[in-house]
């Protein structure tokens, strides 16, 4: 009987976790809706300069050594071309390509990757994972310097969070 009493609790509980998470969830967008602009229209600039890329890995980099983290950090032109990359000791060799294609997705769809990540985890956008290039995980940052694309950065070796974190500091150099 107690154990019959207790089942229908955790029953009821897992229930109501269950409402209530997906009640906590943002309402997916409706795909059937025609915006008046372009979302993520920004024009492709000149590519990054090898020396400025350089500039923004280091300072992902200082944000990621200052954290602990060890970091595979890309810079991409806005061709999606790779121009610098930093493998910090002892970061995860699987990720040295990870970072790239974060760099390359941001640049190629003009969006921080952790839109894809969004459209897959909250949304449940399945179809995002059938475009060529994408990533969905957070660790992809375009740079946009007055108005234009003029590449990205992809970082990968931590979290999602971290990468991000990581990339931020690195982008922010260049986006105000």
């Amino acid at each position: 009987m107690r154990r019959q009493i207790l089942t229908s609790l955790l029953a009821g509980a897992a229930v109501l976790v269950a409402t209530g998470l997906r009640a906590q969830q943002p309402a997916p967008p409706n795909l059937d809706a025609v915006p008046e602009k372009m979302p993520f229209s920004n024009a492709y600039g000149p590519p990054v300069s090898a020396q400025r890329a350089n500039s923004l890995i280091q300072a992902a980099a200082a944000e990621a050594d200052k954290r602990g983290w060890a970091m595979n950090i890309s810079v991409v032109d806005s061709g999606g071309n790779l121009v610098a990359f930093l493998r910090m000791d002892n970061a995860q060799l699987a990720s040295i390509a990870i970072s790239e294609h974060k760099a390359r997705a941001a640049v190629r769809y003009r969006r921080p990757t952790k839109a894809f990540e969004d459209a897959v985890q909250k949304f449940d956008f399945k179809y995002i994972l059938t475009l060529d290039d994408v990533i969905a995980s957070r660790g992809g940052i375009p740079l946009i310097e007055d108005g234009k694309i003029i590449g990205a950065i992809g970082c990968s070796g931590g979290t999602g969070s971290q990468d991000e974190a990581t990339c931020t500091a690195g982008a922010a150099l260049v986006n105000k």
